[in-house]
Protein backbone atom coordinates (compact mmCIF):
# COMPACT_ATOMS: atom_id res chain seq x y z
CA UNK A 1 0.00 0.00 0.00
CA UNK A 2 1.54 3.73 -0.65
CA UNK A 3 2.20 5.88 1.47
CA UNK A 4 2.31 9.61 1.34
CA UNK A 5 4.38 12.96 3.44
CA UNK A 6 4.74 16.44 3.39
CA UNK A 7 8.43 15.75 3.60
CA UNK A 8 11.38 13.48 2.70
CA UNK A 9 11.72 10.98 5.53
CA UNK A 10 15.11 9.74 6.94
CA UNK A 11 14.58 6.34 5.51
CA UNK A 12 13.50 7.93 2.22
CA UNK A 13 16.63 9.66 1.95
CA UNK A 14 19.07 7.08 2.79
CA UNK A 15 16.93 4.90 -0.02
CA UNK A 16 18.17 7.75 -2.55
CA UNK A 17 21.46 7.63 -1.26
CA UNK A 18 22.17 4.04 -2.58
CA UNK A 19 20.66 4.63 -6.63
CA UNK A 20 22.59 4.69 -9.13
CA UNK A 21 20.18 6.35 -11.03
CA UNK A 22 16.33 8.29 -11.32
CA UNK A 23 13.55 9.66 -13.65
CA UNK A 24 12.58 12.87 -14.45
CA UNK A 25 8.72 13.84 -15.75
CA UNK A 26 7.60 16.96 -16.44
CA UNK A 27 4.79 18.16 -18.96
CA UNK A 28 3.79 21.27 -20.94
CA UNK A 29 0.19 23.07 -20.14
CA UNK A 30 -0.90 22.25 -23.66
CA UNK A 31 -3.37 19.61 -24.09
CA UNK A 32 -1.58 18.33 -27.38
CA UNK A 33 1.91 18.92 -25.54
CA UNK A 34 4.39 16.46 -25.46
CA UNK A 35 4.63 14.53 -21.70
CA UNK A 36 8.92 13.77 -21.33
CA UNK A 37 10.31 11.59 -18.81
CA UNK A 38 14.52 11.52 -18.68
CA UNK A 39 16.42 9.22 -17.36
CA UNK A 40 19.56 9.86 -15.10
CA UNK A 41 22.12 7.97 -14.04
CA UNK A 42 25.84 10.12 -13.92
CA UNK A 43 27.83 9.25 -10.50
CA UNK A 44 27.47 12.44 -8.55
CA UNK A 45 24.82 14.27 -9.86
CA UNK A 46 21.79 14.10 -7.48
CA UNK A 47 21.73 16.10 -4.29
CA UNK A 48 20.21 16.17 -0.92
CA UNK A 49 19.60 19.40 0.26
CA UNK A 50 17.47 19.03 2.90
CA UNK A 51 13.46 17.46 3.90
CA UNK A 52 12.12 19.92 1.09
CA UNK A 53 14.61 20.64 -1.08
CA UNK A 54 16.78 18.79 -3.53
CA UNK A 55 18.96 19.52 -6.81
CA UNK A 56 20.35 17.97 -9.88
CA UNK A 57 23.39 19.14 -12.51
CA UNK A 58 21.44 19.33 -15.59
CA UNK A 59 23.76 17.66 -18.43
CA UNK A 60 23.77 18.23 -21.62
CA UNK A 61 21.45 16.45 -24.23
CA UNK A 62 19.76 16.08 -27.55
CA UNK A 63 17.07 17.81 -26.50
CA UNK A 64 15.88 20.71 -23.43
CA UNK A 65 12.61 19.67 -22.23
CA UNK A 66 12.77 19.94 -18.62
CA UNK A 67 14.06 23.24 -18.22
CA UNK A 68 11.17 24.44 -21.31
CA UNK A 69 8.85 22.85 -19.04
CA UNK A 70 10.06 24.48 -15.95
CA UNK A 71 10.20 27.79 -17.73
CA UNK A 72 6.65 27.37 -18.74
CA UNK A 73 5.11 25.76 -15.39
CA UNK A 74 7.33 24.57 -12.81
CA UNK A 75 5.46 21.03 -12.60
CA UNK A 76 7.87 18.34 -12.00
CA UNK A 77 8.53 14.68 -10.73
CA UNK A 78 11.31 12.78 -9.95
CA UNK A 79 11.10 8.96 -9.92
CA UNK A 80 13.73 6.44 -7.74
CA UNK A 81 13.09 2.79 -8.06
CA UNK A 82 15.55 0.46 -5.67
CA UNK A 83 17.34 -2.05 -8.48
CA UNK A 84 19.21 -4.11 -5.50
CA UNK A 85 18.10 -5.14 -1.59
CA UNK A 86 13.87 -4.28 -0.22
CA UNK A 87 11.69 -3.53 -3.16
CA UNK A 88 11.08 0.56 -2.92
CA UNK A 89 9.65 3.31 -5.32
CA UNK A 90 9.94 6.88 -4.55
CA UNK A 91 8.28 9.97 -6.32
CA UNK A 92 9.18 13.29 -5.35
CA UNK A 93 6.59 15.85 -6.14
CA UNK A 94 7.42 19.51 -6.74
CA UNK A 95 7.59 22.52 -8.23
CA UNK A 96 11.06 23.12 -9.97
CA UNK A 97 13.42 26.11 -11.35
CA UNK A 98 16.75 26.19 -12.87
CA UNK A 99 19.65 28.26 -13.07
CA UNK A 100 22.09 28.04 -16.56
CA UNK A 101 25.49 27.60 -16.72
CA UNK A 102 27.34 31.28 -16.08
CA UNK A 103 24.81 32.22 -13.78
CA UNK A 104 25.88 33.54 -10.03
CA UNK A 105 23.00 31.07 -9.05
CA UNK A 106 24.82 27.91 -10.90
CA UNK A 107 28.28 29.27 -9.55
CA UNK A 108 26.63 28.96 -5.93
CA UNK A 109 25.64 25.17 -6.38
CA UNK A 110 28.40 24.24 -8.40
CA UNK A 111 32.10 24.86 -8.57
CA UNK A 112 34.44 24.72 -11.34
CA UNK A 113 36.02 21.85 -9.59
CA UNK A 114 33.19 19.59 -9.18
CA UNK A 115 31.45 20.85 -12.15
CA UNK A 116 30.66 17.59 -14.82
CA UNK A 117 31.58 18.07 -18.48
CA UNK A 118 28.74 19.13 -20.22
CA UNK A 119 26.83 20.62 -17.45
CA UNK A 120 24.33 23.39 -18.94
CA UNK A 121 21.91 23.91 -15.86
CA UNK A 122 21.07 23.00 -12.39
CA UNK A 123 17.65 21.97 -11.57
CA UNK A 124 16.13 22.60 -8.28
CA UNK A 125 12.92 20.98 -6.47
CA UNK A 126 10.75 22.45 -3.65
CA UNK A 127 9.57 18.95 -2.68
CA UNK A 128 5.85 19.49 -1.32
CA UNK A 129 4.62 15.49 -1.62
CA UNK A 130 6.55 12.35 -1.47
CA UNK A 131 4.78 9.11 -2.72
CA UNK A 132 6.18 5.46 -1.35
CA UNK A 133 5.08 2.37 -2.60
CA UNK A 134 6.19 -1.52 -2.70
CA UNK A 135 8.10 -1.93 -6.03
CA UNK A 136 7.28 -5.46 -5.96
CA UNK A 137 6.93 -5.72 -9.57
CA UNK A 138 10.19 -4.14 -10.26
CA UNK A 139 12.98 -6.90 -11.32
CA UNK A 140 16.46 -7.03 -9.91
CA UNK A 141 19.48 -5.66 -11.53
CA UNK A 142 23.10 -5.69 -10.68
CA UNK A 143 24.95 -2.32 -11.16
CA UNK A 144 28.04 -2.89 -12.82
CA UNK A 145 29.21 0.66 -13.89
CA UNK A 146 28.34 3.94 -14.55
CA UNK A 147 28.49 4.77 -18.54
CA UNK A 148 31.15 7.55 -19.57
CA UNK A 149 30.47 8.54 -23.14
CA UNK A 150 28.39 11.79 -22.47
CA UNK A 151 30.89 13.22 -20.23
CA UNK A 152 33.66 12.32 -23.28
CA UNK A 153 31.77 13.28 -25.96
CA UNK A 154 30.67 17.02 -23.58
CA UNK A 155 34.52 17.72 -23.02
CA UNK A 156 35.17 17.30 -26.45
CA UNK A 157 33.42 20.11 -27.33
CA UNK A 158 34.04 22.36 -24.23
CA UNK A 159 37.77 21.80 -25.43
CA UNK A 160 36.86 23.31 -28.23
CA UNK A 161 35.45 26.47 -27.11
CA UNK A 162 38.82 26.72 -25.01
CA UNK A 163 40.89 26.36 -27.62
CA UNK A 164 39.19 28.65 -29.56
CA UNK A 165 38.94 30.87 -26.97
CA UNK A 166 42.80 30.94 -26.58
CA UNK A 167 43.14 31.35 -30.33
CA UNK A 168 40.42 33.62 -31.74
CA UNK A 169 40.21 37.68 -30.64
CA UNK A 170 36.53 38.23 -30.25
CA UNK A 171 35.66 42.12 -31.29
CA UNK A 172 31.77 42.01 -30.20
CA UNK A 173 30.89 38.58 -28.79
CA UNK A 174 32.84 35.08 -27.66
CA UNK A 175 33.78 33.02 -30.12
CA UNK A 176 31.60 30.00 -30.75
CA UNK A 177 33.26 27.04 -32.93
CA UNK A 178 30.78 24.44 -34.67
CA UNK A 179 32.21 21.63 -32.55
CA UNK A 180 31.95 23.93 -29.21
CA UNK A 181 29.69 22.89 -26.66
CA UNK A 182 27.85 26.42 -26.83
CA UNK A 183 27.56 25.99 -30.23
CA UNK A 184 25.82 22.69 -29.34
CA UNK A 185 23.40 24.56 -27.36
CA UNK A 186 22.35 26.80 -29.78
CA UNK A 187 21.43 24.39 -32.49
CA UNK A 188 20.00 21.89 -29.99
CA UNK A 189 18.80 23.36 -26.52
CA UNK A 190 16.84 26.70 -27.35
CA UNK A 191 13.40 25.10 -27.92
CA UNK A 192 11.65 22.48 -26.86
CA UNK A 193 9.63 19.84 -29.23
CA UNK A 194 6.33 21.35 -29.02
CA UNK A 195 8.51 24.63 -29.35
CA UNK A 196 8.91 26.37 -25.95
CA UNK A 197 12.13 28.34 -24.88
CA UNK A 198 14.67 26.12 -23.39
CA UNK A 199 18.52 27.89 -22.60
CA UNK A 200 18.17 31.61 -23.26
CA UNK A 201 21.77 32.40 -21.36
CA UNK A 202 24.26 29.58 -20.91
CA UNK A 203 25.15 29.34 -24.82
CA UNK A 204 26.24 33.40 -24.48
CA UNK A 205 27.44 33.17 -21.34
CA UNK A 206 31.83 34.36 -20.66
CA UNK A 207 32.22 31.85 -18.17
CA UNK A 208 34.53 29.26 -19.63
CA UNK A 209 35.07 25.71 -19.33
CA UNK A 210 37.70 24.67 -17.09
CA UNK A 211 38.11 20.58 -19.52
CA UNK A 212 42.17 21.10 -20.38
CA UNK A 213 44.19 18.38 -18.68
CA UNK A 214 41.52 16.51 -17.56
CA UNK A 215 41.27 12.64 -17.81
CA UNK A 216 38.64 10.22 -19.49
CA UNK A 217 38.61 6.59 -19.97
CA UNK A 218 36.36 4.47 -21.97
CA UNK A 219 33.36 3.15 -20.56
CA UNK A 220 33.06 -0.08 -18.00
CA UNK A 221 37.06 0.66 -16.68
CA UNK A 222 37.68 0.12 -13.12
CA UNK A 223 37.63 4.09 -12.24
CA UNK A 224 35.89 6.22 -10.66
CA UNK A 225 34.25 9.73 -12.11
CA UNK A 226 33.69 12.68 -9.77
CA UNK A 227 33.54 16.22 -11.10
CA UNK A 228 36.07 16.95 -13.22
CA UNK A 229 38.67 14.08 -12.69
CA UNK A 230 38.59 10.08 -12.45
CA UNK A 231 41.42 8.40 -10.46
CA UNK A 232 42.34 5.02 -10.89
CA UNK A 233 40.53 2.06 -8.75
CA UNK A 234 43.18 2.13 -5.45
CA UNK A 235 42.64 -1.67 -5.83
CA UNK A 236 44.41 -1.20 -8.84
CA UNK A 237 46.67 1.08 -7.42
CA UNK A 238 47.91 -1.33 -4.25
CA UNK A 239 47.74 -4.51 -6.43
CA UNK A 240 50.73 -2.96 -9.04
CA UNK A 241 52.30 -1.44 -5.58
CA UNK A 242 52.32 -5.03 -4.10
CA UNK A 243 53.52 -6.58 -7.21
CA UNK A 244 56.81 -4.21 -7.15
CA UNK A 245 57.45 -4.93 -4.03
CA UNK A 246 57.49 -8.79 -4.47
CA UNK A 247 59.65 -8.26 -7.21
CA UNK A 248 62.05 -5.92 -5.84
CA UNK A 249 62.15 -8.36 -2.66
CA UNK A 250 62.43 -11.08 -5.04
CA UNK A 251 66.00 -9.36 -6.71
CA UNK A 252 67.16 -8.61 -3.33
CA UNK A 253 67.37 -12.50 -2.10
CA UNK A 254 68.66 -14.17 -6.02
Amino acid sequence: MGKFYDEIPGYVMTMIKKQQMFWVATAPLSADGHVNLSSKGVEGTFHIIDSHTVWYEDLSGSGVETISHLRENGRITILFNAFEGPPSIVRLFGKGKFYEFGTPEYNAFIRPETRHPGSRAVIVIDVHKVGTSCGYAVPFYEFKSHRTRLLEYAAKRELADIEAEETESPICEPPRPDNGLKRYWIKNNLTSIDGLPGMTTGQDSTDKFQTRGRVYKKDNESVSMRGYFRQVDMRFVLGFSLGVAVITTSRFLI
